[in-house]
């Protein structure tokens, strides 16, 4: 494991006491022996992060299976000052659902609240517990002719719960929004063992304070969410997805907004990435293959989806590349011919983190700017390390139609992996002091954690530094909720 990690990990590690062998056996108790698990060879899936840059150590691992459950250990940890510390999926990437290295943190997994409680497509609504992988979530809605839009390439491991802790985002934002768009209601379980019980499908409830937003995006460190209603929508009847190759990120942005004129809120995605890591995919992932005749520096996936005919949806994409095209926007094009090149196009995008492993050392930011500041911040920021680092490769890809960009920089050829990785934090202010120059956040779909923990304070103001921590004091009184998570 990276060394900068051991160190971050034990940053955030507090001093406290064991937990005596008394208090487990209480934990122990509200779930049952089968689910509260001890042994280290049972436990260690819960325990190290999909990226194996954060691991630790847990007396206990405890797997309710109800609400009640939760709302009892979490009463029992306020009461005896034990850390908890949520767990949904365990694919995030900024360490939060991990526990520390001082085997004084108890982890909750939610993999056991994994029922779809009521499927609505009447009222376009579906009621879930936070243990649903996002696979199912999307299965059920299809089954009832109704679509789920959270798109993730994590989705058949990660869980509706961690979904909305972190308020994940995902390649359908540009249609749809983050997670915390795709909510009507919540369960949820306070520190103190108190449940809210708001799982309305109403859309429309001015009746005070709307609660579940201030646990949407809260990476557990406010409440455990136990089940959600969460949105549905029409099912597009016709889908076309082109992968594109243009010259410059200007040329992108300008071809976008070509597409928002033309498909308004039928254009589903609208991802960017470069050369260089298009070349990762050919050299790593067997049986990928150039998707446009001509080598570009930059290229697009475009997918426009419909809610009438197949012809409808062909017109949509062909008509913006022949603009694209008249306008010296587009050097080269393909319209996938079929379901199964559709599938391949998008495999070439949800490969891009993983084929990065395969390349030596990458250092990562999680950013978003303004869309219109894009390619302004990939000409500073590409510029900026190419000059820190000589022989780095930066591959910036993401969610270019709603301003996300996954700024990732890859070892130079042949460079030593952890002298490289070693300078991630010098990388990483770089990059964040563009990003925030130009208006935008380090934080952007993947959350705070432990890994941006303590760079929060250098991109919120004092007063909403304050309030979190007033916010945090008022709910979680006994500090037992995901400490040393988000906010010290």
């Amino acid at each position: 494991m990276n060394e900068r990690f051991l160190h971050a990990s034990a940053r955030v590690t507090t001093v406290r006491p064991a937990i005596p062998d008394s208090v487990l056996q209480q934990f122990t108790d509200i779930v049952g022996a089968n689910y509260a698990l001890r042994d280290p060879l049972d436990q260690k899936k819960y325990l190290v992060e999909w990226r194996d840059l954060y691991r630790g150590v847990s007396p206990l691992v405890l797997r309710p299976g109800t609400a009640e459950e939760v709302s009892r250990i979490l009463a029992l940890a306020s009461e005896t000052k034990t850390a908890i510390v949520p767990q949904g999926g365990n694919t995030g990437l900024v360490g939060a659902q991990v526990p520390d290295s001082s085997n004084t943190e108890i982890v909750l997994s939610v993999d056991r609240l994994n029922k779809i409680r009521h499927v609505d497509p009447v009222g376009y609504a579906m009621t879930v517990e936070a243990g649903v992988i996002l696979d199912a979530i999307h299965t059920a809605a299809d089954d009832v002719d109704r679509l789920f839009p959270l798109t993730l390439g994590s989705q058949g491991s990660c869980t509706i719960g961690g979904n909305l802790s972190s308020n994940a985002g995902g390649t359908s934002v540009i249609a749809y929004g983050n997670a915390r768009d795709l909510v009507l209601g919540l369960e949820v379980v306070l520190p103190t063992g108190e449940i809210i019980n708001g799982l309305r499908s109403l859309r429309k409830d001015n009746a005070g304070y709307d609660m579940k937003h201030m646990f949407l995006g809260t990476e557990g460190t406010l409440g455990i969410i136990t089940a959600a209603v969460i949105k549905l929508f029409p099912k597009p009847k016709a889908t076309e997805v082109a992968f594109v190759g243009v010259e410059s990120p200007e040329h992108a942005l300008t071809l976008l907004e070509r597409a928002k004129a033309l498909a308004g809120g039928q254009l589903t995605a609208f991802e960017i990435m470069p050369r260089g890591l298009l070349e990762f995919n050919l050299r790593h992932v067997p049986g990928t293959r150039e998707p446009v005749e001509t080598v570009c520096p930059w290229y697009l996936l475009i997918e426009i989806s419909v809610g009438s005919t197949e012809d409808a949806a062909r017109t949509l994409m062909e008509t913006l590349l022949e603009q694209g095209f008249e306008a010296g926007l587009v050097i080269d094009a393909t319209i996938s011919a079929n379901v199964k090149q559709r599938q391949d196009f998008w495999k070439i995008r949800h490969e891009m983190s993983d084929v990065q492993k395969l390349e030596g050392g990458s250092i990562k930011h999680d950013v978003s700017l303004p869309v219109a500041s894009v390619p302004e911040f990939l000409r500073r920021a590409i510029a900026v390390v190419e000059d820190m680092v000589p022989g780095s490769r930066p591959i910036p890809f993401g969610h270019m139609g709603d301003g996300n960009i996954h700024f990732n920089v890859s070892q130079p050829i042949g460079a030593d992996r952890d002298a490289f990785l070693n300078r991630w934090e010098e990388v990483n202010a770089a990059v964040h002091a563009i990003t925030t120059e130009m208006g935008g956040s380090i934080a952007a779909e993947h959350g705070v954690g432990r890994l941006k923990r303590d760079l929060l304070p250098g991109v919120r103001s004092p007063v909403e530094m304050a309030l979190m921590r007033r916010l945090k004091s008022m709910l979680d009184p006994a500090g037992i909720l995901n400490p040393g998570r988000v906010i010290a």
